[in-house]
């Protein structure tokens, strides 16, 4: 799934013009993306949260060559999945029985 298949299935389902949609999924991910730049964590219960996680310099290795490189410091976005979505992520066909 991408972005459009977002924008339309946001456009179906609530029964808007894909510009409206578009707008709404716009404001979301960049309402998401302007707090992890100011390093503040993302939770969406039973989906998943989203934080920033600091990464120390280190002395990597080229894989070409193998002469040691030096990495410095970053901060990268870490995904945890939330509970219900790993749930229905990690399913087997015998569950669908059940309901």
């Amino acid at each position: 799934m991408n972005k459009s298949s977002l924008v339309h299935a946001l456009q179906r389902e609530a029964n808007i013009s894909k510009t409206k949609a578009e707008d709404i999924i716009n404001i979301f991910f960049g309402a998401m993306s302007d707090a992890l730049a100011r390093s503040e964590r993302v939770e969406i219960r039973g989906f998943c949260s989203i934080f920033v996680k600091d990464y120390k310099k280190y002395v990597g290795r080229n894989p070409k060559t193998g002469a040691p490189v030096e990495i410095a410091p970053k901060k990268l976005p870490f995904f945890k999945c939330g509970k219900e979505l790993k749930e229905r992520v990690d399913f087997s066909p015998s569950d669908f029985s059940k309901t």
